[in-house]
């Protein structure tokens, strides 16, 4: 695939989105308990919280979070509301993550008037996980984290390290972003997780694996403690309209095994492997489950284990 000569903005993104769906903004958009390996080694649950808030300012490429977002800030009190709401349905756990689709200390998604109601709600928790743009992490996150008192990590999506491929991802941030943000959260004893993604607009299936990788290994060198490996969804309008014109193709199941096992080689932090919608990147039915079942087994013992034979493989 050739790499485009133009620029794809924010107006370019925004012109192929289709409708949102209806959000409550008083209820998170989603909510459940996952089990997962932690950083000393433990499989434990982790509940995670969708919150419903105001769509996120950087109009990235392949984003579809905007889908369950509003259009106006939300009201002071809904953000704790809802937090409160998905913790009385939740079983008890000792770490918890908030996503909000966006960024957390995006002043226009959650309100300030509301941190230390959600402190007092999620202060009891071990770890907390938030997630932010690099251009939004400073010393208030720090100030956060104080309060806190928990271990705060945070989420940051690097995406790729590719130099020709980041900019058109509209992420509007380098390399050297991602990792003085890195640094400057190690450096206040704050942990950072980043996501990557799996299948790029405009490469090929051998040439995304190989950026996957690479940005794993950046990543890890940068100092990040985990790496989540996101394979790359059509379904946002802009990724739909590249796939259209031959710029795009999802990635396979198989890929996201290698990337995983690569990360994991590094035995340098966690490495994770996204299993949400897993099937739509496994064009085999007889082997899908027994490879989803590896890529799972592996999150949890982040250790390389036999790889799944099917008649697929040499099809």
């Amino acid at each position: 695939m050739r790499i485009p000569d133009f620029h794809i903005t924010n107006n370019w993104v925004q012109s192929r989105k289709g409708p949102k769906n209806k959000v409550d903004p008083s209820k998170p958009y989603a909510f459940l308990v996952e089990n997962e390996r932690t950083a000393e080694g433990k499989i434990e649950g982790v509940a995670t919280i969708f919150l419903t808030n105001r769509e996120c300012p950087f109009r990235c490429l392949m984003c579809d979070l905007w889908k369950n977002t509003t259009d106006e800030t939300v009201p002071v009190g809904a953000i704790p509301g809802q937090i409160e709401f998905a913790l009385e349905r939740m079983p008890a756990t000792k770490h918890i993550k908030l996503y909000n689709s966006g960024n957390f200390f995006d002043k226009k998604a959650i309100p300030v008037q509301d941190y230390d109601k959600i402190i007092d709600l999620i202060g009891g928790f071990d770890t907390v996980l938030i997630e932010n743009h690099p251009k939004l992490i400073n010393r208030e996150v720090v100030q956060f984290r104080d309060k806190l008192k928990s271990n705060l990590q945070v989420a940051i999506g690097l995406e790729t390290v590719h130099p020709d491929i980041l900019p058109i991802l509209n992420k509007q941030m380098t390399p050297d972003d991602f990792g003085s943000s890195v640094r400057f959260l190690k450096e206040h004893d704050i942990f950072s997780r980043a996501f990557i993604l799996l299948g790029l607009p405009f490469l090929n299936e051998r040439e995304s694996v190989v950026w996957a990788k690479r940005s794993v290994e950046f990543a890890v060198d940068a100092g990040v403690e985990c790496s989540v490996i996101i394979p790359t969804r059509p379904g946002n309008g802009a990724i739909d309209f590249l796939k259209q014109q031959g710029s795009f193709q999802s990635p396979k199941i198989k890929s996201l095994e290698s990337v995983l096992e690569y990360g994991i080689s590094f035995n340098k932090g966690r490495v994770f492997a996204d299993l949400w919608d897993l099937e739509k990147f496994s064009e085999c039915s007889e082997c899908i489950g027994k490879r989803k079942e590896r890529l799972n087994r592996m999150n949890v013992g982040q250790r390389i284990i036999p790889s799944v034979s099917c008649s697929c493989d040499i099809a």
